[in-house]
């Protein structure tokens, strides 16, 4: 069972508690609205932030854009009923500036502006001098470099707390999530930056209510530090995102039912068993590093054999052959097929690099 802090306490320190529980609605709607979310969310008493969206940056004209700075009074009001602290996205200094004129705890930055480094910038200069904690989502499409940008240009501009939050990437053709995951590329920005916190939008991953609990839940197993997750008191007439808006009550049945994990085990058995596992995995990456060079090796030779029978580097041919019999082990082997080509995809990729070399003389 999770509990929520005294929001007595520093932003700060209830930042640092984990798991975090940010909820609140997609967009700030009517006062009526907002207090009436924040009123019930408190009664759960699992959550720590509130969050609602005051401007909604939309992909396409015609949309709702938000109810604008009148919505951040509404804000101020149920701070101050519920004692939950709250958190709004900007997309502009001027937004930046209006959200901290109305106290506002915590700031986050939005997938489609963390894509452009010019806004990041704008706001990055808007922040210079303030002490207010800032979280940044990745951009909308896979690139972890816009991501680690946006990161450096906020706390160049003295901002000491800063976090992150995986909300998913656009993928052309991806049918399940509304914002593919992409595990691997958070799970790089988390190695990359240990420190910061590290939360998990299941909202906008999922863009359903259906899968909502199991992303939630394979976020905590991945050790994520926290969810941010929409609710709202009539989610399907929401006047934006309402197929994944969830109500308060519906939120906290989720949190209930979820399995909360630890990074380590509690006792010195499990973690001198866990350590043994760790070890053996230890070994075989090191023989398969040893496969891996040999195999080069082998690489290098044949790049050789192409270069004094000029033959080409890519054979399509005997490339799909090795697909499809690896993809056959690798099934009876439990080994998935996406799995299986990336793996594949890399060792081809390095295998075309070293007989490049070859052909160009430098093997």
């Amino acid at each position: 069972m999770i509990q929520t802090l005294n929001t007595t306490k520093p932003i700060e320190e209830i930042l640092n508690k984990k798991p975090l529980i940010i909820s609140g609605p997609c967009s700030a709607e009517t006062e009526e609205q907002v207090i009436a979310t924040a009123t019930r969310l408190a009664a759960t008493g699992k959550v720590d932030i509130l969050r609602a969206g005051i401007w909604k940056p939309r992909t396409r004209p015609g949309s709702f854009e938000g109810i604008g700075t009148k919505g951040l009074p509404w804000l101020q009001r149920a701070k101050r009923e519920t004692g939950l602290p709250v958190t709004v996205e900007v997309a502009t200094a001027k937004q930046v500036e209006d959200a901290l004129h109305f106290d506002v705890d915590v700031l986050w930055i939005g997938a489609r502006s963390t894509v452009n480094p010019f806004s990041i910038q704008e706001m990055a200069d808007a922040l210079r001098g303030v002490d207010v904690p800032v979280l940044i989502k990745n951009p909308i499409n896979p690139d972890l470099e816009l991501w680690t940008g946006a990161v450096e240009r906020i706390a160049k501009a003295g901002i000491k707390k800063i976090g992150l939050i995986h909300r998913g990437f656009s993928s052309y053709g991806n049918a399940e999530y509304r914002n593919a995951p992409m595990w691997h590329l958070a799970i790089e920005m988390k190695r990359r930056n240990p420190e910061l916190i590290f939360i998990n939008d299941p909202s906008h991953i999922c863009g359903r209510r259906d899968i909502l609990m199991e992303t939630a839940q394979k976020a905590i197993n991945l050790d994520y530090d926290g969810l941010m997750i929409e609710s709202h008191i009539d989610p399907d007439n929401a006047w934006s995102d309402a197929k994944q808006q969830v109500t308060p009550e519906r939120l906290a049945e989720m949190l209930e039912s979820m399995i909360w994990r630890h990074e380590a085990p509690e006792s010195e058995d499990s973690l001198s068993r866990l350590e043994k596992m760790r070890q053996q995995i230890s070994h075989l990456d090191d023989e398969l590093m040893q496969i891996l060079g040999q195999r080069m090796k082998i690489a290098d030779e044949i790049g050789s054999f192409k270069k004094e029978n000029n033959i080409t580097i890519l054979q399509t041919t005997r490339w799909n052959e090795i697909l499809s019999t690896a993809f056959a082990k690798g099934d009876m082997l439990g080994l998935s097929q996406e799995f299986i080509t990336r793996y594949f995809d890399a060792v081809h990729m390095e295998s075309i690099n070293h007989q490049n070399k070859v052909m160009d003389g430098e093997g």
